[in-house]
């Protein structure tokens, strides 16, 4: 029983560190906001027959 004990605690602690990570990057890293163009052929518009 002492290694279930002991595996779900390393399984807990890894889960916390990724939500950690996870938190971090979400509160902490500001994207830059930049426009973006993409031209669409004409083509695209119509369906083949």
């Amino acid at each position: 029983m002492p290694s279930l004990l002991r595996f779900l605690a390393v399984v807990a602690i890894l889960c916390a560190a990724i939500y950690v990570g996870i938190y971090a990057l979400a509160h902490f890293v500001q994207p830059q906001p930049r426009e973006i163009s993409v031209s669409i052929p004409p083509d695209k518009f119509f369906k083949n027959r």
